[in-house]
């Protein structure tokens, strides 16, 4: 299980998140990564370029002058390729440009990705969002908070968290998806990727288990001090004890 820290939305250490290892603790495989992102960016490509060819610009219909005695070149029609105006030789005509990619190579981008952002500390996790109302002021405080002001960060915002979602959208640096559209390229072309832990739980597959910060530790300590005093105040009455008897 790898480990990612958990935060308050302040700042604060609340601890570290277990994430499956088959999803975030993988060696990134960048041909894959590469492929995927190539194949995602041509796929929004609308494709609907178009130019015309000789067959369909307009006019050009009776030839321009006799073919001999003219002394110039001869020719057919005004709308030739040769011609300004005329049709267009070999142009874009318009085409999908979609790549079939294989669901087990999307997969395998997917994880690699981010993989890739748990090993660089890239994955910021929220333990729980404060926020009542949509409000930008809240989310750019947030970010501060975070380390993540100035940097581009990829929110991913599950349904339920929509005044979340409302508050972040309107900062350039942040984009906004939702943990169905979570994708190869978004999380490549943002440094950070910032989810909350309910949010993570989605993705990871119900697998994220939260480890408790130290501060618990030490309250856990705490008990063995006074059973140690109380000790030490046994030793003292006995030996009191001892003393009146004599």
């Amino acid at each position: 299980m790898a480990d990612v820290a958990l935060k308050s939305q302040v700042g604060e250490a609340k601890g570290t998140v277990n994430v499956p290892d088959e999803v975030f603790g993988i060696e990134p495989n960048v041909a894959v990564m590469h492929q995927v992102v190539v194949a995602q960016l041509a796929a929004a490509r609308s494709g609907t370029h178009s130019t015309k060819t000789r067959a369909e610009v307009r006019g050009g219909g009776a030839k321009p002058w006799r073919q001999k005695g003219t002394g110039r070149a001869r020719a057919g029609s005004i709308r030739s390729p040769l011609w300004v105006g005329g049709g267009r030789s070999h142009g874009p005509k318009p085409r999908d440009y979609g790549q079939r990619t294989p669901k087990k190579m999307k997969t395998l981008a997917l994880r690699s990705a981010l993989s890739d952002r748990v090993a660089t500390k890239g994955l910021i996790v929220v333990d729980e969002w404060q926020f009542d109302s949509p409000k930008t002021r809240e989310a750019v405080e947030a970010l501060e908070s975070l380390g993540l002001d100035g940097k581009s960060v990829l929110l991913v915002a599950a349904d339920a968290e929509a005044a979340v979602a409302k508050s972040f959208r309107n900062l350039p640096e942040v984009s906004v998806i939702v943990p169905g559209e979570l994708n190869t390229y978004d999380i490549l072309r943002c440094e950070f990727l910032l989810v909350s832990l309910e949010t993570l739980k989605l993705f990871a597959g119900g697998e994220a288990s939260v480890s408790e910060a130290k501060q618990s530790s030490k309250a856990k300590t705490a008990p063995k001090k006074d059973s140690g005093k109380k000790a030490a105040a046994e030793d003292d009455s006995e030996e009191k004890e001892g003393g009146d008897s004599e």
